[in-house]
């Protein structure tokens, strides 16, 4: 990541208690999140036979994975636009930000119901 996008304010909002993670493509910023209806798709157009298998496409930077996982993972921002601007030199980013929202089902946290419940409210009154 270039110290440009570092130090660029991520325009979009985070729900961090429900495993969102930002990624920025080229210029245009997106939202992932792993939510179950959202792997089972990825792991259906990629024909995946485990999770570890998704994990490992994902995470390794297979070109048809990264693809679909910035497709159907993205819950905000400008899908179309960030595919249309996805070039090799952005892999890297995109595997990280993988095993990122990925790493959200796996640490073994319950989840903050708290945080999530507030983020809902705050949603509704908008």
């Amino acid at each position: 990541m270039t110290s440009e996008k570092k130090s660029k304010v991520f325009p979009l909002p985070v729900n961090e208690a429900r495993g969102e993670v930002p990624l920025w493509i080229g210029n245009i910023p997106i939202v992932l999140a792993a939510e179950m209806e959202r792997l089972a798709g990825l792991s259906s157009r990629l024909q995946c036979r485990s999770l570890n298998e998704l994990f490992q496409r994902l995470t390794s930077v297979e070109l048809s994975a990264t693809l679909a996982g910035v497709e159907l993972l993205a819950v905000r921002g400008d899908v179309k636009g960030a595919l249309s601007k996805l070039s090799l030199k952005h892999f890297a980013d995109c595997g990280v930000a993988f095993s990122a929202v990925l790493a959200h089902h796996f640490d073994g946290d319950e989840g903050n119901e708290e945080a999530v419940e507030e983020k809902m409210a705050a949603d509704k009154t908008e």
